[in-house]
């Protein structure tokens, strides 16, 4: 049985998540809300550049068409 994407979203919701962005930019923070489009809203979240910390965020809205992956 495969598991759909706004499944494992759901599933991921108040956890700590990693998730990478076009442009080699990834950010580290917790799952606090997504829509249907994959738009992402995480908490105590921390922008990382190419393995380095850039700064830290209260809160990050990211853009669902620049998201090339979500890791738990």
């Amino acid at each position: 049985m495969s598991i759909k994407p706004l499944n494992a979203l759901n599933n991921a919701l108040n956890n700590r998540v990693i998730v990478e962005l076009k442009g080699k930019r990834e950010f580290r923070g917790t799952l606090d809300g997504y829509d249907i489009h994959m738009n992402l809203v995480l908490k105590d979240a921390q922008e990382m550049l190419n393995g380095e910390p850039v700064r830290d965020l209260p809160l990050a809205v990211l853009r669902g068409d620049s998201v090339i992956y979500i890791s738990p």
